[in-house]
């Protein structure tokens, strides 16, 4: 379609020598408008061709470039948690959307609008040289010219562009950061800050742009003059050939048109060439992102046994980039069905811990094992499976109950999930939901309080069943009379289960078996809770009088 619909117009200039040479003749009216109209029917069905043409383009390009997102998506979430944290939403967004923008507007509009002036371009040369052969020589050498400096300034402008698309995903990063952090910012007077920090960011994202814009004035410029050098130079090989007597006047007119076509083509490569340096910046990125390799792989083991699994640690040690140790060396072992309860002061190390665990990051040094399986031999799908976790900060989606329960599986038990609602206590809440499991909650849909939050985080845990569960903190958001509701929760998602306690507030260690304590990313100690609460000269006792002595103050 796409080369019928370029090989049509090149009907109008022969139409139009013939109606020149025919009207310089004294041909008769009914020959000239029978021409004129040919030349009506064909301008129509050629504009019809090029609106059919470019729908189908658009469509398809589309359809690409939408497999191409959800393949950028898809690549960006198997990458590390490492490389993960070092970038803020709004740059991944830019990543994964706004570059393929670009690229989408590229197959849409420069590949479908550059490959068809290419093919007109063609057609003309060749009806050129066919009416006469020096007039296609003058022709195709122009051509020629022309495509060489467009090829020359598109690279003199890609940097510029790539520059522009990297100081806007900054920008984005940038704004995101601070939405996010609205509420600190106002709080603690911090406005002024963030609005210096953000005019920093969006004059970088605009010096970026305006050299961007430089580079393609500077393009345009040198194009517009190609192609006025063009026109003269077709009008100059018209006169010369017909005063030489090689050519008719119509002649003279199909020349001037073709060139007008030639031009056409050009300026339309030209006009594309600030999307093609914007997909050419785009294609870069994506290709620098698709170099960006997972050093977590999957393991060759699919599967675990069930209920309770063992977990041990065995001289581990792990450093975050290249800053000290956040845990040095760590050896320890639980049972299964035993309960482990790990404190310490602020950065000793217990969050990394669950992080190692959960293998978000791989260790430094030594091994960690579940069920005696090294983590590096387990596959991490069935790793996470088999180990649950319940943070302070829960991420609620603007989805349905139902999906964030189960995470969007598509598989999940209606029945199960109600069992798990009333085991919770969330009975009568859940029954003053308008809609059941099929209500939307998060951002537009119904809000939670930060206990039903953290209430339903305790319930995807619930329905995962795992074998191995890390609660982190998971119940200091939780007031007095929500957190005697969760206790009994606590109580049942760790019965047949290993559990691991992450505590700040040494009252939820009650029900530990086992008690680490870490100290600057070291053991200090671990022993049976019981026994290192009785013995006066054990961390685990002095941190608990520490705990009653600033309660009671």
């Amino acid at each position: 379609m796409l080369l019928v619909s370029q090989l049509v117009p090149l009907a109008e200039p022969l139409l139009l020598k013939g109606f020149v040479d025919r009207a310089t003749a004294d041909a008769s009216l009914a020959i000239l408008i029978g021409i004129a109209l040919a030349y009506i029917a064909i301008a129509l069905v050629a504009q019809f061709l090029s609106v059919v043409v470019s729908r189908a383009g658009t469509v398809l390009a589309w359809r690409i470039t939408d497999r191409m997102r959800a393949d950028v998506a898809e690549h960006v979430l198997s990458l590390d948690h490492a490389w993960l944290s070092r970038r803020s939403p709004g740059q991944l967004i830019e990543r994964t959307d706004g570059d393929i923008t670009g690229i989408s507007e590229y197959y849409s509009q420069v590949v479908l609008q550059v490959v068809a002036a290419a093919i007109l371009l063609v057609g003309v040369l060749v009806l050129v040289a066919v009416q006469d052969v020096w007039a296609g020589l003058v022709f195709a050498a122009f051509a020629v010219l022309a495509l060489v400096v467009l090829r020359r300034s598109r690279d003199h402008a890609v940097p510029a562009a790539t520059e522009q698309r990297a100081a806007s995903a900054e920008l984005f990063g940038s704004i995101e950061e601070r939405l996010a952090g609205l509420e600190d910012v106002r709080a603690n007077g911090g406005g002024e800050h963030s609005m210096r920090r953000f005019h920093e960011v969006s004059a970088a994202a605009y010096q970026a742009r305006a050299r961007a814009e430089w580079r393609g004035a500077e393009v345009g410029t040198l194009s517009y003059g190609t192609f006025a050098a063009g026109t003269l130079l077709a009008l100059t090989t018209g006169v010369f050939l017909y005063h030489s007597g090689a050519i008719s006047i119509g002649t003279v007119f199909l020349l001037f048109q073709s060139i007008q076509l030639v031009r056409a083509s050009l300026e339309v490569i030209a006009d594309q060439l600030r999307t093609l340096q914007q997909a050419g910046a785009g294609a870069t990125r994506v290709a620098e992102l698709f170099d960006e390799h997972a050093t977590i792989v999957d393991g060759p083991v699919t599967s675990l046994p069930a209920g309770a699994l063992s977990v041990a640690f065995e001289h581990v040690s792990f450093s975050y980039g290249d800053g000290p140790r956040a845990v040095d060396d760590i050896s320890f072992s639980t049972p299964p069905g035993s309960v482990l309860g790990v404190v310490g002061r602020t950065g000793s190390g217990k969050s990394t811990l669950a992080r190692l665990l959960l293998r978000l990051y791989d260790t430094t040094e030594g091994t960690i094992r579940v069920s005696d399986v090294d983590l590096r031999d387990l596959s991490i799908s069935v790793l996470r499976s088999a180990v649950g976790v319940v943070t302070q900060d829960v991420q609620l989606f603007e989805a349905t109950l139902r999906d964030n329960l189960t995470l969007f599986d598509e598989h999940g038990d209606d029945a199960r999930m109600l069992q798990v609602i009333d085991d919770l206590d969330l009975g009568a809440w859940y029954e003053r939901l308008p809609d059941g499991l099929d209500t939307l909650i998060g951002g537009v849909g119904v809000g939670l309080s930060a206990g039903e939050a953290q209430l339903l985080a305790f319930a995807r845990v619930f329905l995962r069943d795992p074998g191995v569960v890390i609660l982190d903190e998971a119940s200091s958001r939780l007031d007095p009379v929500t957190e005697r509701r969760i206790e009994r929760a606590v109580d049942r998602l760790l019965a047949g289960r290993t559990g691991i306690l992450i505590a700040h507030r040494l009252t939820t260690l009650e029900r530990a078996d086992n008690v680490l304590v870490l100290d600057e990313g070291r053991i200090a100690e671990i022993g049976p809770r019981d026994e290192l609460l009785t013995d006066p000269t054990s961390h685990f006792a002095a941190l608990v009088e520490l705990g009653r002595r600033g309660s009671r103050a």
